[in-house]
């Protein structure tokens, strides 16, 4: 059956390849970004079966009157992808109320409101795939890059629970967890202040990462296919190979430090 995905964030980066990737394999895409004219050679190569649309994730009523229009479009929507995301570097001293409240916005009320836009129509269709694009950095983290950490871990939580929630409805929940890629989202800005004191430590990350650190963001297509086209698609699934080596090596310290104070724990339970 031909499957109808609506995807955000589909101009460039992650979003853009898997749109490629999707049209190509005959699916119908409903394509949103902040600028659509990106999208201009993909409509003029696969025609109707991309509806390319404009969209801000932050703005929550045209969130709703997008997935509307998406859904008169086309008829369903099967497949969301909430890819739409932004990063800023800086330790977490340095950013002011407004960086943080811009992070949170994007990555996290942004994919809310096309979630929740979304659920109603696949809750009437007793079916459907929501796959939330999260990051390895939901799971662990690293230094100067916290709101976004804090971001990705909002959604992880947010997802998790979620798919508790809908499994009865017939609808999957997938959270997708990249390593590093070579994206434009590295380029992202950096917060307005500065302070020398975190100099080493921002150091220290940037020479931190060998030169195959970053994956290729084409090698993911298959990855992506595979997960749309899966019946039984799992709820969280790495991409990239530095990831399950860095989250099980974090996870096996974190139970280390549980069990150590384990008696501690016990006993705030009391009697």
């Amino acid at each position: 059956m031909q499957k109808t995905i609506l995807i955000t964030g589909a101009s460039k980066g992650f979003g853009r390849v898997w749109t490629e990737a999707f049209l190509e394999q005959g699916y119908q895409v409903a394509a949103s970004a902040r600028n659509v004219e990106r999208l201009n050679d993909l409509k003029d190569k696969f025609g109707h079966a991309i509806f390319p649309i404009q969209l801000d994730v932050t703005n929550r009523t045209q969130s709703f009157e997008v997935v509307k229009d998406v859904k008169d479009h086309f008829g369903s929507i099967d497949v969301l992808i909430n890819n739409a995301g932004l990063t800023m570097f800086g330790a977490i001293e340095e950013f002011s109320e407004e960086e943080a409240k811009a992070q949170f916005e994007t990555n996290f009320f942004g994919l809310l409101n096309v979630t929740q836009a979304v659920l109603p129509i696949m809750r009437e269709q007793k079916n459907g795939h929501i796959i939330q694009v999260s990051s390895i950095l939901g799971l662990v983290t690293l230094p100067v890059l916290g709101l976004y950490n804090a971001t990705k871990f909002a959604v992880e939580g947010l997802s998790e629970t979620l798919a508790s929630e809908v499994a009865g409805f017939g609808i999957n929940i997938s959270i997708v967890e990249p390593n590093g890629y070579e994206t434009d989202i590295w380029a992202g800005t950096s917060a307005k202040k500065q302070i020398e004191a975190y100099n080493p430590v921002k150091k220290a990350f940037q020479e931190s990462a060998s030169p195959d650190s970053y994956g290729k963001i084409e090698a993911t297509k298959e990855a992506m296919l595979n997960l749309v086209e899966s019946s039984k698609p799992p709820l969280r699934l790495l991409l990239g190979k530095v990831g399950l080596p860095f989250v099980k090596q974090v996870y096996e310290q974190r139970m280390a430090g549980w069990t150590d104070w384990k008696e501690v724990s016990e006993t705030a339970h009391g009697k």
